[in-house]
């Protein structure tokens, strides 16, 4: 005897009562629900959520181009997860997608194809009709191959693809339609963003200049990229654009993170992490800088120096005074684990003293996946300096931030700083936002108000990896001049822009 495939048992399994069997002769099964037709309004925007898995259909990594992968991700109501009915006559429909225009397409009729996206060109490769399932879901059946949408594998996986197969109507061809708005009423509407500002986006840092925003974010390759937008929306779909290749340097040609600019004295300097093309990098990640010809935040750049020889992560730019250091994170060694340091700099390229041990991870939330402390951003508000910094692993859920602020008058004596016992920003497992850290801040347009950038995962089994994604929102201040960062917010809410805009 033949075995089943192994999608039939999994069909099988979750149909339960819905297969009583074959009614003999006559080839029907009982319990099997009816090829009726649903029906989709035109002027109405839906999120497709898959019964099995519950992630939402999804332009995925944000792309406008044709042939680009439609697959399943977190839901967050994004213009990437919003879809439109148009009657393709027949009974079908082309389903159109808010972000990039196009229109869902299976290239051919073969199961495992990839579903992708492409230009409307009304041939029946694109388009789809609605069947209906038990508990008011769909399935939607391919006009060119009768084939059903299908989560391939039955995947609960962020970014699994997306493909058909004979219609079986199992939970992972089954689609919840959620109305989340009509056409025309906009999303974001004008004045207004929702996070991610960047899809595949870890350790981001954001600045606002002449106009512009300006977002670069770790590539884990050997190019810096950065993007741009006239309003802090538009940076979901902008283009990267690659403003240095790192190929050619030979200690420091791969696997970069965490990138920064800084204008100083007319000039940015971008510094980066960066190490040699090999299996283990973790022990080659040095610091690096560059050097805009200009104001312009895009360079060119050319390179500038390397700033230490051993292991160090996670450079910033502390100015108290007329004086500059370098910040960064390294290995301590013994009981310190990974710490805090900083260094003197005589410009923003050159060391010109030894380095000193800020902090260590000695608090217990510090230490509550691993001991690490990495990733300090100054911040300043009426006379005083502080430093925001990232504790626990990235690796795990509870990756958050702390506070250490300036009280003393020698910002290279630890003791001149005082910590926070507790952390300032944290995860919301009400809001879907895990292990929010290595943020960054900016001012909005007008200078009025005061933003943060940071990456997050969508679940608490998100990795330290390039799924992270970039998020930002705005915070006040508490009465004893310490940030109020307030609660990390879900993805695809409506947040008001920076004013200015």
């Amino acid at each position: 005897m033949t075995p089943l495939h192994p999608r039939r048992v999994r069909w099988r399994a979750g149909l339960a009562a819905g297969v009583a069997g074959l009614v003999a002769g006559t080839g029907v099964l009982v319990g099997a629900p009816p090829a009726t037709a649903a029906t989709a309004d035109p002027n109405v925007y839906y999120v497709l959520v898959n019964r099995n898995s519950g992630k939402a259909l999804d332009v995925y990594n944000l792309a406008t181009d044709d042939g680009a992968p439609i697959n399943q991700y977190a839901r967050n109501d994004g213009n990437w997860q919003q879809w439109r009915f148009l009657d393709a006559g027949g009974g079908y429909y082309k389903v159109q997608s808010r972000h990039s225009g196009k229109v869902l397409e299976l290239p051919n009729s073969d199961d495992g194809v990839q579903l992708v996206q492409n230009a409307d060109s009304g041939n029946s490769r694109q388009h789809f009709r609605l069947a209906d399932s038990a508990g008011g879901y769909v399935r939607l059946v391919n006009r060119a191959s009768g084939k059903a949408l299908d989560v391939w594998e039955w995947s609960t996986a962020d970014g699994a693809m997306v493909s058909q197969y004979q219609d079986l109507d199992g939970a992972n061809q089954q689609w919840q339609m959620v109305d989340v708005g009509s056409v025309g009423g906009g999303n974001p509407t004008p004045g207004t963003f929702t996070n991610p500002i960047k899809r595949n986006g870890p350790d981001p840092w954001l600045q606002h200049h002449n106009g512009y925003y300006y977002l670069a974010t770790t590539t884990w390759n050997s190019t810096i990229t950065m993007r741009r937008s006239a309003t802090l929306a538009g940076l979901a779909s902008a283009p990267d654009q690659v403003v240095f290749n790192l190929a050619n340097r030979p200690n420091g040609c791969c696997n970069m993170w965490a990138p920064e600019f800084h204008l100083i004295n007319g000039r940015w300097y971008l510094y980066y992490v960066a190490g040699q093309n090999v299996s283990d990098f973790n022990p080659t990640q040095r610091l690096h800088v560059l050097e805009s010809a200009g104001t312009d935040p895009m360079g060119p750049y050319t390179f500038k120096a390397d700033l230490g020889n051993d292991w160090q992560l996670d450079a910033s730019v502390l100015r108290v005074g007329n004086s500059l250091y370098l910040l960064g994170t390294y290995n301590a060694g013994g009981s310190y684990g990974q710490s805090l340091f900083i260094t003197p700099l005589s410009n923003p390229w050159t060391i010109s003293g030894s380095r000193v041990r800020l902090t260590s991870p000695t608090l217990s939330w510090e230490r509550q996946t691993h001991p690490v402390t990495e990733g300090p951003e100054p911040l300043y508000r009426n006379g005083r300096t502080m430093i925001v910094y990232s504790a626990s692993a990235c690796w795990g859920p509870d990756y958050k931030l702390g506070l250490l602020t300036l009280t003393g008058s020698n910002p290279l004596s630890a003791s001149s700083w005082t910590k926070s016992p507790d952390p300032v920003f944290q995860r919301s497992d009400a809001n879907g936002v895990f292990a929010p850290g290595h943020n960054g801040f900016f001012k909005s347009p007008d200078g009025t108000e005061d933003w943060i950038v940071y990456h997050g995962n969508d679940s608490a089994s998100g990795g330290c990896d390039m799924n992270r994604s970039t998020r930002a929102q705005k915070f006040t201040w508490n009465s004893d001049g310490t940030p109020n960062f307030g609660t990390p917010a879900r993805l695809g809410v409506q947040l008001s822009a920076p004013s200015g805009e």
